[in-house]
Protein backbone atom coordinates (compact mmCIF):
# COMPACT_ATOMS: atom_id res chain seq x y z
CA UNK A 1 0.00 0.00 0.00
CA UNK A 2 1.25 3.47 -0.86
CA UNK A 3 2.00 5.73 2.10
CA UNK A 4 1.62 9.47 2.65
CA UNK A 5 1.79 11.67 5.75
CA UNK A 6 1.65 15.13 7.27
CA UNK A 7 4.68 16.34 9.22
CA UNK A 8 4.65 19.19 11.73
CA UNK A 9 4.92 20.03 15.43
CA UNK A 10 2.79 20.02 17.43
CA UNK A 11 0.15 18.40 15.25
CA UNK A 12 -2.68 17.90 17.75
CA UNK A 13 -6.04 17.37 16.07
CA UNK A 14 -5.89 17.50 12.28
CA UNK A 15 -8.53 16.98 9.60
CA UNK A 16 -5.86 16.05 7.06
CA UNK A 17 -6.20 12.24 7.43
CA UNK A 18 -9.97 12.42 6.83
CA UNK A 19 -9.60 14.78 3.87
CA UNK A 20 -6.88 12.78 2.15
CA UNK A 21 -8.55 9.42 2.84
CA UNK A 22 -11.65 10.72 1.08
CA UNK A 23 -9.63 12.04 -1.85
CA UNK A 24 -7.83 8.70 -2.27
CA UNK A 25 -11.22 6.96 -2.16
CA UNK A 26 -12.67 9.30 -4.78
CA UNK A 27 -9.74 8.66 -7.13
CA UNK A 28 -9.87 4.88 -6.57
CA UNK A 29 -6.46 4.78 -4.90
CA UNK A 30 -5.54 2.48 -2.02
CA UNK A 31 -3.25 4.48 0.26
CA UNK A 32 -2.48 5.23 3.90
CA UNK A 33 -2.23 8.78 5.29
CA UNK A 34 -0.82 9.35 8.78
CA UNK A 35 0.41 12.14 11.05
CA UNK A 36 4.12 12.28 11.90
CA UNK A 37 5.13 14.68 14.67
CA UNK A 38 8.67 15.95 14.12
CA UNK A 39 10.11 18.66 16.37
CA UNK A 40 12.19 21.39 14.66
CA UNK A 41 15.48 20.07 16.06
CA UNK A 42 14.64 16.57 14.76
CA UNK A 43 13.98 17.43 11.11
CA UNK A 44 17.57 16.88 9.94
CA UNK A 45 17.98 13.52 11.70
CA UNK A 46 14.54 12.21 10.78
CA UNK A 47 14.30 13.49 7.21
CA UNK A 48 15.62 10.28 5.66
CA UNK A 49 12.79 8.34 7.32
CA UNK A 50 10.39 10.25 5.05
CA UNK A 51 11.80 8.39 2.04
CA UNK A 52 9.42 5.52 2.81
CA UNK A 53 6.49 7.76 1.88
CA UNK A 54 5.37 8.40 -1.70
CA UNK A 55 4.67 11.98 -0.73
CA UNK A 56 3.99 14.13 2.30
CA UNK A 57 2.51 17.40 3.44
CA UNK A 58 4.23 19.92 5.67
CA UNK A 59 2.77 22.28 8.23
CA UNK A 60 4.15 24.59 10.93
CA UNK A 61 7.04 24.86 11.76
CA UNK A 62 8.73 23.09 8.82
CA UNK A 63 7.38 24.90 5.73
CA UNK A 64 10.57 26.94 5.26
CA UNK A 65 13.15 24.54 6.73
CA UNK A 66 12.06 21.70 4.44
CA UNK A 67 13.25 23.67 1.39
CA UNK A 68 16.88 22.73 2.14
CA UNK A 69 15.97 19.07 1.58
CA UNK A 70 14.11 19.50 -1.72
CA UNK A 71 15.90 18.86 -4.99
CA UNK A 72 13.46 20.96 -7.00
CA UNK A 73 10.88 23.63 -6.21
CA UNK A 74 7.68 24.64 -7.96
CA UNK A 75 7.16 28.26 -8.98
CA UNK A 76 4.85 28.85 -6.00
CA UNK A 77 7.34 27.35 -3.55
CA UNK A 78 10.11 29.58 -4.92
CA UNK A 79 7.91 32.67 -4.85
CA UNK A 80 6.82 32.22 -1.24
CA UNK A 81 9.86 30.47 0.20
CA UNK A 82 7.42 27.97 1.65
CA UNK A 83 6.71 24.29 0.91
CA UNK A 84 3.66 22.39 2.15
CA UNK A 85 3.71 19.44 -0.25
CA UNK A 86 6.54 17.14 -1.36
CA UNK A 87 6.45 14.48 -4.06
CA UNK A 88 9.07 11.83 -3.41
CA UNK A 89 11.02 10.29 -6.27
CA UNK A 90 14.49 10.43 -7.77
CA UNK A 91 14.26 14.15 -7.02
CA UNK A 92 12.16 15.52 -4.17
CA UNK A 93 9.77 18.11 -5.62
CA UNK A 94 8.69 20.78 -3.13
CA UNK A 95 5.45 22.63 -3.90
CA UNK A 96 3.20 25.26 -2.38
CA UNK A 97 -0.45 24.26 -2.69
CA UNK A 98 -1.68 26.83 -0.16
CA UNK A 99 -1.72 29.47 -2.90
CA UNK A 100 -3.77 27.16 -5.16
CA UNK A 101 -6.25 26.44 -2.37
CA UNK A 102 -6.57 30.17 -1.69
CA UNK A 103 -7.18 31.32 -5.25
CA UNK A 104 -9.69 28.53 -5.91
CA UNK A 105 -11.52 29.37 -2.66
CA UNK A 106 -11.95 32.95 -3.82
CA UNK A 107 -13.40 31.62 -7.09
CA UNK A 108 -15.84 29.42 -5.14
CA UNK A 109 -16.93 32.46 -3.18
CA UNK A 110 -17.78 34.14 -6.46
CA UNK A 111 -15.32 36.97 -5.83
CA UNK A 112 -12.24 38.05 -7.76
CA UNK A 113 -8.75 39.01 -6.63
CA UNK A 114 -8.66 41.40 -9.58
CA UNK A 115 -10.78 43.88 -7.65
CA UNK A 116 -10.59 46.23 -4.65
CA UNK A 117 -9.34 44.06 -1.78
CA UNK A 118 -8.89 44.74 1.92
CA UNK A 119 -6.51 42.29 3.61
CA UNK A 120 -6.29 42.02 7.40
CA UNK A 121 -3.09 40.32 8.55
CA UNK A 122 -0.08 39.66 6.31
CA UNK A 123 2.17 37.35 8.32
CA UNK A 124 2.56 33.75 7.16
CA UNK A 125 -0.42 32.85 4.98
CA UNK A 126 -1.40 36.53 4.78
CA UNK A 127 1.85 37.33 2.98
CA UNK A 128 0.95 34.75 0.33
CA UNK A 129 -2.55 36.18 0.03
CA UNK A 130 -1.18 39.70 -0.40
CA UNK A 131 1.20 38.64 -3.16
CA UNK A 132 -1.42 36.51 -4.95
CA UNK A 133 -3.87 39.41 -4.88
CA UNK A 134 -1.33 41.82 -6.34
CA UNK A 135 -0.16 39.33 -8.97
CA UNK A 136 -3.78 38.85 -10.04
CA UNK A 137 -4.17 42.58 -10.61
CA UNK A 138 -5.98 43.47 -7.40
CA UNK A 139 -6.06 46.94 -5.90
CA UNK A 140 -4.83 45.93 -2.45
CA UNK A 141 -5.11 47.69 0.91
CA UNK A 142 -3.36 45.98 3.84
CA UNK A 143 -4.71 46.83 7.29
CA UNK A 144 -1.84 47.20 9.76
CA UNK A 145 -1.22 48.05 13.38
CA UNK A 146 1.73 50.36 13.97
CA UNK A 147 3.65 47.43 15.49
CA UNK A 148 3.17 45.41 12.29
CA UNK A 149 4.19 48.19 9.91
CA UNK A 150 7.76 46.89 9.27
CA UNK A 151 6.34 43.49 8.29
CA UNK A 152 3.75 45.07 5.98
CA UNK A 153 6.33 47.33 4.35
CA UNK A 154 8.55 44.31 3.67
CA UNK A 155 5.65 42.50 1.97
CA UNK A 156 4.88 45.58 -0.13
CA UNK A 157 8.54 45.72 -1.16
CA UNK A 158 8.39 42.06 -2.21
CA UNK A 159 5.23 42.73 -4.20
CA UNK A 160 6.80 45.61 -6.11
CA UNK A 161 9.85 43.48 -6.91
CA UNK A 162 7.56 40.89 -8.48
CA UNK A 163 5.11 43.37 -10.02
CA UNK A 164 6.44 46.95 -10.20
CA UNK A 165 3.06 48.36 -11.28
CA UNK A 166 1.11 46.68 -8.44
CA UNK A 167 -1.53 48.77 -6.65
CA UNK A 168 -0.89 48.25 -2.94
CA UNK A 169 -1.09 50.53 0.09
CA UNK A 170 -1.22 50.43 3.89
CA UNK A 171 -4.38 51.23 5.86
CA UNK A 172 -3.34 52.06 9.42
CA UNK A 173 -5.45 50.72 12.30
CA UNK A 174 -6.08 53.38 14.93
CA UNK A 175 -7.60 51.07 17.56
CA UNK A 176 -7.68 47.30 18.10
CA UNK A 177 -9.44 46.62 14.79
CA UNK A 178 -9.71 48.42 11.47
CA UNK A 179 -12.72 50.74 11.30
CA UNK A 180 -14.62 52.40 8.47
CA UNK A 181 -13.17 55.71 9.63
CA UNK A 182 -9.62 54.32 9.30
CA UNK A 183 -10.55 53.50 5.70
CA UNK A 184 -12.25 56.83 5.02
CA UNK A 185 -15.46 54.82 4.51
CA UNK A 186 -14.00 53.41 1.29
CA UNK A 187 -15.84 50.57 -0.46
CA UNK A 188 -14.21 47.19 -1.15
CA UNK A 189 -15.22 44.27 -3.31
CA UNK A 190 -13.51 41.70 -1.07
CA UNK A 191 -12.36 41.57 2.54
CA UNK A 192 -9.88 38.82 3.49
CA UNK A 193 -9.11 37.94 7.09
CA UNK A 194 -5.68 36.32 7.35
CA UNK A 195 -5.36 37.07 11.06
CA UNK A 196 -6.19 34.64 13.92
CA UNK A 197 -8.80 37.03 15.34
CA UNK A 198 -12.04 35.09 15.85
CA UNK A 199 -10.44 31.66 15.99
CA UNK A 200 -11.53 29.09 18.59
CA UNK A 201 -11.57 29.49 21.56
CA UNK A 202 -11.62 33.33 21.35
CA UNK A 203 -14.70 33.41 19.15
CA UNK A 204 -16.21 36.68 20.39
CA UNK A 205 -13.92 39.00 18.42
CA UNK A 206 -13.70 40.39 14.89
CA UNK A 207 -10.63 41.74 13.03
CA UNK A 208 -12.64 44.75 11.86
CA UNK A 209 -15.36 46.99 13.19
CA UNK A 210 -18.86 46.04 12.05
CA UNK A 211 -19.20 49.28 10.06
CA UNK A 212 -16.43 48.16 7.67
CA UNK A 213 -18.77 45.43 6.43
CA UNK A 214 -21.31 48.02 5.29
CA UNK A 215 -18.93 48.77 2.42
CA UNK A 216 -17.92 45.22 1.45
CA UNK A 217 -19.47 42.73 -1.02
CA UNK A 218 -17.55 39.51 -0.26
CA UNK A 219 -15.75 38.19 2.84
CA UNK A 220 -13.22 35.36 2.98
CA UNK A 221 -12.16 34.31 6.49
CA UNK A 222 -9.18 31.93 6.49
CA UNK A 223 -10.36 30.58 9.86
CA UNK A 224 -12.43 27.38 9.73
CA UNK A 225 -12.86 26.70 13.46
CA UNK A 226 -15.46 27.86 14.30
CA UNK A 227 -17.22 27.27 10.99
CA UNK A 228 -19.11 30.56 11.32
CA UNK A 229 -16.87 33.16 12.95
CA UNK A 230 -18.33 36.38 14.30
CA UNK A 231 -16.93 38.05 11.18
CA UNK A 232 -18.81 35.68 8.88
CA UNK A 233 -22.04 35.94 10.88
CA UNK A 234 -21.91 39.73 10.91
CA UNK A 235 -21.00 39.90 7.21
CA UNK A 236 -23.98 37.75 6.24
CA UNK A 237 -26.30 39.82 8.44
CA UNK A 238 -25.18 42.86 6.45
CA UNK A 239 -25.81 41.17 3.11
CA UNK A 240 -22.26 40.14 2.25
CA UNK A 241 -21.49 36.77 0.70
CA UNK A 242 -19.02 35.04 3.05
CA UNK A 243 -16.96 31.83 3.17
CA UNK A 244 -14.68 30.30 5.79
CA UNK A 245 -11.26 28.68 5.30
CA UNK A 246 -12.38 25.05 5.04
CA UNK A 247 -12.53 25.23 1.25
CA UNK A 248 -8.92 26.41 1.20
CA UNK A 249 -7.86 23.49 3.43
CA UNK A 250 -9.61 20.95 1.20
CA UNK A 251 -8.55 22.53 -2.10
CA UNK A 252 -4.87 22.66 -1.14
CA UNK A 253 -5.17 18.94 -0.40
CA UNK A 254 -6.79 18.39 -3.80
CA UNK A 255 -3.82 20.17 -5.39
CA UNK A 256 -1.46 17.81 -3.53
CA UNK A 257 -3.20 14.79 -5.08
CA UNK A 258 -2.91 16.39 -8.51
CA UNK A 259 0.84 16.66 -7.89
CA UNK A 260 1.26 13.16 -6.44
CA UNK A 261 -0.97 11.24 -8.85
CA UNK A 262 -2.30 13.57 -11.54
CA UNK A 263 -5.71 13.01 -9.95
CA UNK A 264 -8.82 14.87 -11.07
CA UNK A 265 -12.12 15.24 -9.23
CA UNK A 266 -15.76 16.01 -9.84
CA UNK A 267 -16.73 19.44 -8.51
CA UNK A 268 -19.81 18.07 -6.76
CA UNK A 269 -17.66 15.53 -4.89
CA UNK A 270 -15.30 18.26 -3.69
CA UNK A 271 -18.16 20.55 -2.68
CA UNK A 272 -19.62 17.67 -0.66
CA UNK A 273 -16.23 16.99 0.95
CA UNK A 274 -15.93 20.63 1.99
CA UNK A 275 -19.42 20.54 3.54
CA UNK A 276 -18.69 17.27 5.36
CA UNK A 277 -15.45 18.63 6.81
CA UNK A 278 -17.25 21.82 7.94
CA UNK A 279 -19.71 19.62 9.81
CA UNK A 280 -16.85 18.17 11.86
CA UNK A 281 -15.81 21.48 13.46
Amino acid sequence: MRKFCLIGHPLGHSLSPQIHARLFELSGESAEYTLVDIAPEELKSKFETLDKYDGFNITIPHKMAIIDYCGELSEGARRYGSVNCVKNGDVKLGCNTDCIGFTKSIELLGASLASKVLLIGCGGVGRMMAIETAMNGGELSIAALKSDLPLVEKVIEEIHELKPDAHVRVAMISGNAISAEDLNHEEFDLLINASPVGMFPKVDRMPCAADVLDNVKFVFDAIYNPRDTLLIKTAREKGCKAKNGMAMLVLQAVAAHEIWDGASYNKDDIDRLISDMEALV
